[in-house]
């Protein structure tokens, strides 16, 4: 843990993890939250990278006043960077939630120099009208934080998560936030607008969308991806606006491919980041059985699915892992390879990535353009495989 002391008080408060070797990967927490909010994350991302993860002022250990009232999310960002200096660290990658990727789309924007990539979870362009945050802002000045502390959970989870203990563990650290702090940053939320400005940024972007997000919508992702160059959207179901908490899996998943295909400059790297990408696709249990069974024969062939096949064409930002699991079933519906078919549905359905009524559209699609024979094979594969998954649901 890093706690800014003596020439070092006016920095934010801050938690560094994983190799100092790696290349730099820093986080921002959403409004409300701590550096803890990428607790589930932080074990998997540093693995490869230098983890920063920071407190916003007023949240964790940062003080209030490094945050003057009346400043906005450059502000915040102009912060950051003073860290990212105090660290040595001169160019690096960026993930932040709300309103910590609103942070990084500044920085992406102001500072390209600086961000080598970027990922956006539940984030926005612009968070709604500026008048509801500026109201936000006056409630918690006049009540103090204890009135939207009790509203956040129906705001941040979906139903079914909002009492696991992950979720209480986030909701208990919004009573510690300081009102003011948290009010100066509802002001930073109400003036944000960087919509005109997405089209400059260069850096490599993944935006990550909850798709039962009230706070920022799945539209507020799309507009996102459809504006900057060459960005990658994936949408998790069964997820609200911290996302990262609620589907900790497949979020970690997505980001380490993202950050990982982003260095792929050689064959290696290629290798690495398809790895990544194939267990976020197939899960780690597929692929681990798969490298067990690689002889020294068959390594060139794992190799070569590896860094092309997951490596180059799946890390494409053209579309995103969703689509690519629809045309992938088509495909294989279509040539009859009913194994391949098999895992790819198994793998679809548990990630969440497609839901059973998602499935029964691709067949019934692949129905009419693949063949009666072809769809009524694979409609008894996804049947069979749809009851395995329940049964083992009942199980646990």
């Amino acid at each position: 843990m890093t706690t800014p002391t003596g020439p070092t008080a006016r920095l934010l408060h801050h938690q560094v993890d994983g190799p100092l070797s790696g290349p730099p990967l820093l986080l921002g927490p959403s409004l409300g939250t701590a550096l803890s909010v990428w607790d589930a994350q932080t074990a998997g991302l540093a693995r490869d990278h230098r983890v920063v993860r920071w407190d916003l002022p007023g949240h964790g250990g940062t003080p209030a006043a490094l945050f003057p009232v009346g400043d906005g999310v450059a502000e915040l960002g102009r912060q950051v960077l003073r860290l990212a200096d105090a660290l040595g660290i001169e160019r690096f990658a960026y993930a932040g939630i709300s309103l910590g990727g609103a942070v990084g789309a500044w920085l992406a924007v102001h500072h390209p120099d600086r961000v080598t990539s970027l990922a956006l979870v539940c984030s926005s362009a612009r968070f709604g009208e500026p008048e509801a945050w500026r109201e936000r802002a006056a409630l918690v000045r006049t009540e103090g934080i204890g009135p939207v502390a009790d509203t956040a959970g129906g705001r941040w989870f979906t139903t079914d998560f909002a009492d696991s203990p992950a979720a209480r563990a986030v909701l208990a650290g919004l009573h510690d936030v300081d009102p003011h702090a948290y009010a100066s940053l509802c002001d930073a939320l109400a003036a944000y607008d960087l919509r005109g400005e997405l089209a400059g940024i260069t850096a490599p972007t993944l935006v990550v969308a909850g798709r039962d997000d009230p706070a920022t919508p799945v539209a507020h992702a799309r507009e996102l991806a459809d504006t900057i160059p060459g960005s990658t959207l994936i949408e998790l179901p069964g997820a609200s606006h911290l996302a990262n908490v609620e589907r900790p899996t497949p979020v970690t998943a997505a980001l380490r491919g993202h950050f990982t295909a982003a260095r792929a400059t050689d064959d290696a790297s290629r290798h690495g980041a398809g790895l990544a990408v194939r267990r976020t696709v197939l899960g780690d249990a597929h692929v681990d059985r798969a490298i067990a069974r690689t002889t020294p024969f068959t390594a060139v062939f794992q190799d070569f699915i590896t860094r092309y096949a997951w490596g180059e064409v799946w890390t494409r930002p053209g579309l995103d892992h969703r689509t690519r699991r629809c045309l992938t079933l088509t495909a294989l519906v279509a040539l009859g390879h009913h194994e391949e078919l098999a895992m790819h549905l198994r793998a679809a359905l548990v990630s969440g990535d497609l839901t059973p009524e998602d499935v029964q559209e691709v067949l019934l699609q692949a129905a009419v353009y693949c063949g009666v024979p072809a769809a009524n094979a694979a409609f008894a594969a996804a049947d069979r495989i749809l009851t395995e998954i329940s049964h083992s649901a009942e199980e646990k």
